[in-house]
């Protein structure tokens, strides 16, 4: 994979993100998580493809959240869907 992909983040997770809670994470998310899914947003230790329904989407687990997204690999563009606990995330 020789092209970094762009991540763009739809507004439903721009507005969680202002949350207290989740404000302090988003940080992490940003300077740590953001350059690894650009390299390589398919694979990783953290990183699962969801199967059924929901099979066009990726988690990434940070602790005890899940960072949800999807790729369009043909514009080389991730959409960061939401962030949700994980005791939340599969309900």
């Amino acid at each position: 994979m020789s092209a970094e992909f762009l991540i763009a983040e739809t507004e439903s997770f721009e507005k969680l993100i202002q949350k207290a809670p989740l404000h302090a994470l988003y940080r992490k998310i940003s300077e740590y998580i953001y350059p690894q899914l650009r390299h390589n947003p398919f694979f990783g230790p953290n990183i699962k493809k969801l199967k059924g329904d929901f099979s066009s989407i990726y988690r990434y687990r940070i602790g005890r959240y899940r960072l949800f997204y999807s790729i369009d690999g043909t514009k080389s563009l991730i959409f960061i869907i939401t962030l949700k606990a994980r005791k939340d995330s599969y309900r």
